[in-house]
């Protein structure tokens, strides 16, 4: 069976979303990467991928996938359906909590953080450090609630591993490359949930694909 391809820059953290999801799932699968400074995301042949234009895409025979979080629960679905624990409602319910936390508190806060931090550098900007403070106190606060939650359970959702913890991979292994790579510190539970996580053969990975951009320990 012919590999998956994903479409995108390793850069972005949306397209190393899914790579944790592939690999976790023990998806054979090949990045393609998109120039996206020769606007190749904007080029026919993407569209007809991803009509917005953006990455990643997902191509799975003649079926494409596009948006992040919706590949990484298409490549769960027919690959590790136990990452999303859809045969418990209640487990299922709490694995979609936490995924949009993931989306809608937790990397709202910390993609304007890495933007400063690491991406405006790359192209000769100064980092706005209030956007980092402004963005630091609103993630201070979702870590506060993720520190009270890990207190309970192993992992976000509960007891086991799920693609909510997994989401969140490819953002926070930015954040060792930043000024604020000791955050975790503050959040004794939050650390070793992420420590634990740092264990895992596909969340190195990532982590691996990270480094040629950012230079960490991560």
């Amino acid at each position: 069976m012919a590999p998956v391809k994903l479409y995108g820059m390793t850069l972005s953290w949306n397209v190393t979303r899914c790579a944790a999801a592939l690999e976790e799932a023990g998806v054979e699968y090949e990045i393609v990467p998109i120039d996206f400074a020769a606007g190749e995301h904007k080029s026919p042949d993407h569209l007809a991928r991803n009509p917005f234009g953006q990455m990643p895409a997902l191509q799975d025979g003649d079926f494409y996938v596009w948006e992040s979080r919706a590949i990484c629960k298409y490549v769960c679905r027919k690959n590790k359906p136990e990452l999303l624990k859809e045969d418990s409602l209640k487990e299922s319910a709490m694995v979609d909590v936490w995924l949009e936390v993931e989306a809608n508190q937790y990397t709202a806060a910390l993609e304007p953080i890495i933007l400063e931090y690491l991406i405006r550098p790359m192209f000769g900007r100064a980092t706005d450090h209030k956007i980092v403070e402004d963005n630091l106190v609103k993630l201070k606060k979702v870590l506060e609630v993720y520190e009270a939650r890990l207190s309970k359970c192993k992992y976000l959702a509960g007891d086991f591993l799920s693609l909510a913890d997994l989401t969140h991979v490819s953002a926070t292994a930015c954040l060792a490359a930043t000024p604020q790579a000791s955050l975790f510190d503050a959040y004794p539970h939050v650390k070793v949930w992420w420590s634990g996580l740092m264990t895992r053969p596909s969340v190195q990975k990532v982590a691996a694909l990270k480094k040629p951009y950012f230079q960490s320990s991560a």
